[in-house]
């Protein structure tokens, strides 16, 4: 299953940036924990902005290079 990046303007949930990037819940939390992936808290609930996983892969892909 193929999940296409969302827009700018979207929040993604914790389950969303797992299936976006094939990882499990505890190593997005330690990447959001690292600050390697910047997120919101909105209450109880942690967001990633869809431009902050953006970014998190452009720096990946260049650090990769």
């Amino acid at each position: 299953m193929t999940v296409p990046l969302p827009t700018s303007h979207r929040a993604l949930t914790v389950p969303e940036v797992m299936d976006a990037l094939s990882l499990s819940r505890f190593k997005v939390y330690d990447l959001i924990r690292s600050r390697e992936l910047k997120s919101i808290k909105i209450g109880r609930c942690r967001r990633v902005p869809a431009d902050a996983l953006r970014t998190f892969i452009d720096h990946q892909l260049e650090e990769a290079a």
